[in-house]
């Protein structure tokens, strides 16, 4: 138990009695616990294998790599329609967790047993994007930006491509492509600074303003 995901269930929060019983079941479970991203995650050797999340309308366990679990139950959902390897559990009483407790240990130790085999999700086809009809507009209007966008690298253009398809509004994703323009035409990538550093890169110091 790690007194850094202590403080953060003593907390006062909507989910946290969900999140303290997921926790027990875990501890069977012989993983790391620690704190990442502000959430409580649990790694085998080093290798993150699951995070305990929350949203409004649920909680429960996030599988770093769940596409590659069997899911004999059919209760994985993906946390996004481009989500390539995780999948997560929805919670939304501590009943429903008791009910499955079983279940969820079956999924928890074969997550496990994927990290221990060295599998690894298949990315090749985050390159075969589905641009939003907004984003194809504007390339249409503007075959400048077509061939900077074509020319960043396939990282960068799924960063665009993931901010702006998630917006539910064609106004708010076309609001939100006007907006990133020009660093697109400028070679930026939708988490790169000015100087052309990414902000979690070390060589960038922060001193001047990112783009998100």
């Amino acid at each position: 138990m790690n007194p850094k995901v202590d403080a953060y269930l003593n907390k006062e929060g909507q989910w946290q009695a969900e999140l303290r019983l997921l926790r027990k079941i875990l501890s069977d479970c012989q993983l790391t616990e620690t704190l990442k991203w502000g959430k409580p995650c649990y790694s085998y050797n080093g290798r993150n294998v699951l995070i305990l999340y929350t949203q409004k309308d649920f909680c429960g366990p996030g599988f770093f790599k769940g596409a590659l679990l069997k899911d004999p139950e059919g209760i994985l959902v993906k946390p996004g329609a481009n989500s390539q390897a995780s999948r997560y559990i929805k919670f939304t009483d501590t009943a429903q967790i008791i009910k499955m407790e079983a279940v969820l240990k079956a999924y928890m130790y074969e997550a496990i047993e994927v990290e221990k085999a060295g599998l690894k999700v298949n990315f090749d086809a985050k390159d075969k994007l589905d641009l939003s009809t907004e984003l194809q507009h504007k390339f249409d209007e503007n075959p400048s930006l077509k061939k900077a966008f074509n020319a960043l690298t396939s990282g960068r253009q799924r960063g665009y491509h993931l901010y702006f398809s998630a917006a539910k509004r064609t106004e708010t994703r076309t609001s939100r492509i006007e907006k990133y323009i020009p660093r697109i035409l400028k070679g930026y990538g939708f988490h790169d600074c000015v100087c052309g550093h990414s902000k979690r890169m070390p060589s960038c110091d922060g001193s001047h303003k990112h783009y998100s």
